[in-house]
């Protein structure tokens, strides 16, 4: 096991740049995920933990050693890819095997690892099939056995579950976070799925365009977003965002007002930043935070219209359009008893709200 730390990382193909400035630090046995959209660099920073891309500026570091300039072979990691890449030609105990025979590993310490890595992979009854004749999540467990085997003191998942469907990553989900309880092995896993993201990390960094936008526990980027963007992706259904404006500003707090609901005032709110009476900014609070029953505290209160209805079973999703038409997605507990073209009241508590400005920073948290 080893720890990781990253320092100035970047990554640039010619003028184009794609990772710019990484400062990170993953302790010993903990479990990372980089999430962000398509094409934040997410996957070519992994890549370069992993000696699979040269960095442009900065170091990389395992344990104590820098390994910036050390090949891939020589750094200690073992990597599962998002195709799984398993020989079609070899059975399942030669496709964990080769690694090592590769590496001159003796004979029967090969077959103790593979032994051992195939109990815990449920592997055991598989062990002389082909790929071919292997389900989608019994091929990704090979992959993953394939790099337990080497022993590594880091394990790099590059959207390993992205080619599964949906039961089934969520299985896989549970049984790489129950791999890395057993194995207690520094992971850090690259997925585009924020879901993913929550369900499985220890800390989650943000990527948008080559950059970290906030690094921090699942909870932590739920309820402090740091800025907008981190508050729109994390979260499912998205965060509302509604325009709105700074009406007054004393002594480090705010009182905001929301264009949609004319003459509401909410009561002093401790800003994070500096910020003057009619400064616009937007207005985030929750799905799941709006409420329809009668709250308890301060709320602002408006009527929307039920443009549709998803019915989920445990839960229920309606998207309204509030009275200057912007939209206002609501989630509840169980049946919503509406339908589209209904009239409800909702309510927005103050304490669910967060602010931003227009720069995109978190402007208050509640």
């Amino acid at each position: 096991m080893a720890a990781l730390r990253l320092e100035g990382v970047a990554k640039r193909f010619g003028t184009v740049s794609v990772v710019e400035d990484v400062d990170l630090d993953v302790a010993d046995g903990e479990f990372v995920v980089f999430v962000g959209p398509s094409g934040c660099g997410k996957s070519t920073l992994l890549r370069m933990i992993a000696g699979l891309e040269s960095v442009s500026a900065g170091n990389v570091y395992i344990g104590n050693a820098d390994v910036s300039d050390v090949a891939a072979a020589q750094r200690g990691l073992a990597m599962v890819f998002q195709s799984y890449a398993l020989y079609p030609h070899m059975t399942v105990r030669q496709n964990l095997a080769f690694g090592l025979q590769n590496l001159r590993t003796a004979p029967a310490e090969i077959e103790s690892r593979v032994g051992k890595a195939s109990a815990m992979l449920r592997l055991d009854t598989l062990l002389d099939r082909r790929p071919t004749q292997l389900s989608g999540g019994q091929r990704q467990r090979v992959a993953i056995g394939r790099a337990i085997v080497r022993e590594p003191s880091i394990f790099l998942f590059d959207e390993p579950l992205s080619n599964l469907d949906a039961e089934l990553r969520v299985a896989m989900r549970a049984e790489i976070t129950a791999l890395h309880a057993r194995l207690g092995t520094t992971m850090i896993y690259v997925t585009h799925d924020q879901v993913e993201a929550m369900t499985m990390a220890n800390r989650i960094v943000v990527l948008r365009a080559g950059r970290v936008e906030q690094v921090g526990t699942p909870l932590e980027l739920y309820l402090r977003p740091r800025n907008r963007f981190v508050a729109g992706f994390i979260g499912s259904p998205q965060m509302n965002f509604l325009a709105g404006r700074v009406v007054s500003s004393d002594d480090g707090h705010i009182r905001i007002g929301i264009d949609a609901i004319p003459g509401w005032l909410s009561p002093p709110i401790a800003a994070l930043t500096g910020a003057t009476a009619g400064t616009p900014i937007d207005v985030g609070i929750r799905p799941e935070h709006v409420e329809r029953g009668v709250p308890a505290g301060d709320h602002a209160e408006v009527t929307s219209t039920v443009s549709r209805l998803e019915e989920l079973g445990a839960l229920s999703v309606l998207y309204c359009a509030l009275p200057n038409d912007e939209p206002l997605t609501v989630q509840i507990a169980g049946h919503a008893n509406a339908r589209a073209g209904d009239s409800v009241t909702i309510r927005l508590p103050v304490a669910a709200i967060r602010c931003f400005d227009r720069s995109d920073r978190a402007l208050a948290l509640t």
